[in-house]
């Protein structure tokens, strides 16, 4: 069974998800073993975009969670947001960009960190075992086998549930054998992955807001 869905809709339709944080980029990879499951950690209260031409995932798995969002960057203050959770055992992303706009008070600017990978269709941003935390997706989306409306603790599909402490283990889930993503454009809160390949990166930082991905 195979279905399709077009976007232009934020994440109440399906919000399937995808590429790493800035922070995970810029470092090449985050520091979990494959095969590991998701670390827990408080976010930094800044939301990032991505944007691709492509994504193609095996073994998607999503369903509700919560994070815990500092809400001052001197890290006194703290908040719950409830998020998407899309995760994939493995995913290839082409054409990616990712973006995060950060304000310095003290200078009364905005800086922009931009980071492009995957350009070239032969030698495309990979990942295992991926986690997204996500707001809001717009896309065109292909799944094959999917199951719709499945307990969380029960799916079959996906890398295991990032963290059964914030998650409803009854609560609805979502899978499918493989998912296809087209002209995506999505903001997520965090990304953790087993391991993360940047081919072609490329990194910049200004002040210009056209450096942003959307």
């Amino acid at each position: 069974m195979e279905s399709q869905v077009r976007g232009g809709t934020r994440w109440k339709r399906f919000a399937v998800v995808m590429v790493p944080s800035v922070a995970a980029a810029a470092c090449v990879g985050v520091g979990l073993a494959q095969g590991a499951l998701a670390a827990s950690f408080s976010v930094s209260g800044q939301q990032f975009k991505v944007k691709a031409k492509h994504l193609h995932g095996e073994g998607f798995a999503q369903y509700g969670g919560i994070d815990t969002v500092y809400t001052k960057t001197d890290g006194k203050e703290q908040t719950q947001v409830p998020v998407a959770i899309s995760s994939f055992d493995n995913a290839t992303i082409t054409k990616m960009c990712q973006s995060v706009a950060t304000p310095i008070p003290f200078l009364k600017k905005t800086f922009y960190l931009r980071l492009e990978a995957g350009n070239n269709p032969d030698k495309p941003v990979t990942a295992e075992n991926l986690y997204i935390d996500v707001a809001q997706l717009d896309a065109d989306a292909k799944f094959r086998h999917i199951d719709i409306g499945v307990a969380v603790r029960d799916k079959s599909r996906g890398p295991a549930v990032k963290d059964i402490k914030t998650t409803m283990p009854g609560g609805f889930a979502q899978q499918a054998e493989s998912a296809d993503l087209s002209n995506v454009e999505q903001t997520a809160w965090a990304t953790t992955a087993g391991t993360f390949t940047l081919n072609g990166l490329s990194m910049k930082l200004g002040t210009d807001s056209k450096m942003e991905c959307f």
